[in-house]
């Protein structure tokens, strides 16, 4: 039998089995509760003594490696935050596929029906935070690389496939430090040729090939605190920054229209303002959240801003640009979009199409880089960081199979 002949009779044969792994290791997973936040949010989580403390679902991805005979590295920025990346294949020097899931979430939030860290199956489907973003499709990888491991198809690997477990996606500190990907590609840790992203959801139906860059700008408007009673000693920073928030509101960025991305897109996410009613506020800040389109720099973005803010009379304003990536973009027509565009439409039976998507993956990071990647993966794209998150389990067995059949396709 050839290398597909014999994945594909191999999960024809152990499905219940490989479905039950993926379960239960999602379920130990998730019950870790490996919440990111940036570090002036910490205090809100008692639980937690560093952001992220991946090392908790690092240690359940290692023991998998281990009983499964799987070689891997391990590399940490710092402690309790690590990645490990899983090596199976014959040549390190060739083509290197990397497949990398997140180790860490969002917040659970409030509006839950169960324990959010317990996971619930129901219905064929399992609830928890994490089940889809991204412990569920992580687990789904690493059943991947066992049936790789057994079955023997790992030593047919022409180059090599990097399951990969990774740290700090979800939240980024103001201080830019990455201890994830940026970490590992910065220190040239990993080396991938090309990479498959499984954390964009929209159920296997379409490929992500670009991504809108993203700005977080926090602009602070200055007046003079006063005394409630006496409000013509004091400059009302709130009033002040109302003002320039009605100039934001009608800002048309310079841009070209990306035929993937299309226009670039502002939100006003924060205000504060403010130490109590009878004073008048001194300060008030704003965030921004701006996703970019290829083309914009962050020059010109801080610029259009600045217009406004000098618009604003008698306005005194300072901007703080706290993050800047850029957007990017590859050509759809490359082999990893034929590859997996081929193997669905043999094992789901419909081809997925591309596009372009305003959130942000391991793929920029790794595009940027010269790496090429793009984003596939299982789930619904509307159950991510929401209350009762959910991930059809049939989905996550099938993309370990799909997961065998692109390593197979592009390192054979």
């Amino acid at each position: 039998m050839t290398a597909r002949e014999t994945v594909r009779q191999y999960f024809e044969n152990h499905r219940d089995e490989i479905r039950k792994t993926i379960v239960d290791l999602t379920r130990e997973m998730c019950a870790e509760k490996t919440v990111n936040v940036v570090s002036e949010k910490l205090p809100e989580f008692p639980f937690l003594k560093i952001r992220g403390e991946e090392y908790r679902v690092a240690k359940i991805v290692k023991r998998a490696m281990d009983e499964a005979k799987i070689p891997y590295n391990e590399y940490a920025r710092m402690e309790g935050r690590p990645n490990i990346i899983g090596l199976l294949g014959k040549n390190a020097n060739g083509k290197r596929l990397m497949i990398p899931g997140h180790m860490d979430v969002v917040p659970a939030g409030e509006g839950w029906d169960t324990d959010p860290y317990e996971v619930i199956e129901k219905d064929g489907f399992l609830y928890g935070r994490g089940v889809l973003d991204n412990k569920g499709p992580l687990a789904s990888i690493l059943a991947a690389a066992i049936v790789l491991k057994e079955s023997g198809i790992d030593n047919e690997l022409e180059g090599q496939l990097q399951i990969a477990a990774l740290s700090d996606e979800e939240a980024e500190d103001p201080d830019g430090i990455d201890y994830g990907i940026g970490y590992l590609v910065d220190e040239k840790l990993v080396d991938p040729t090309i990479s498959i992203i499984p954390d964009i959801g929209e159920n296997m139906e379409r490929i992500d090939i670009a991504e809108k860059g993203r700005t977080l700008v926090k602009i602070t408007a200055i007046g003079k605190q006063a005394h409630g009673s006496t409000p013509e000693l004091g400059i009302n920073a709130v009033y002040m920054m109302s003002k320039l928030i009605n100039e934001i509101e009608q800002l048309k960025f310079e841009y070209e229209l990306h035929p993937v991305l299309g226009e670039p897109s502002l939100n006003l996410g924060e205000i504060h303002g403010g130490a109590a009613p009878n004073i008048v506020p001194g300060t008030c800040y704003i965030y921004l959240d701006i996703r970019t389109v290829p083309g914009m720099t962050k020059d010109s973005v801080l610029a259009q801003l600045q217009g406004c803010a000098d618009r604003v009379v008698g306005g005194k304003f300072e901007l703080n640009c706290m993050s800047w990536n850029d957007a990017h973009g590859v050509d759809p027509e490359n082999e990893v979009v034929y590859a997996i565009q081929r193997n669905a439409e043999e094992i789901l039976g419909f081809k997925p199409e591309t596009f372009g998507m305003g959130g942000g993956t391991y793929a920029k990071t790794m595009n940027l880089a010269g790496i090429l990647a793009v984003g596939w993966g299982p789930g619904d794209d509307e159950a991510y960081h929401v209350e009762n998150e959910y991930v059809e389990i049939k989905q996550l067995v099938d993309f370990a199979e799909l997961t065998c059949l692109l390593a197979i396709d592009l390192l054979s």
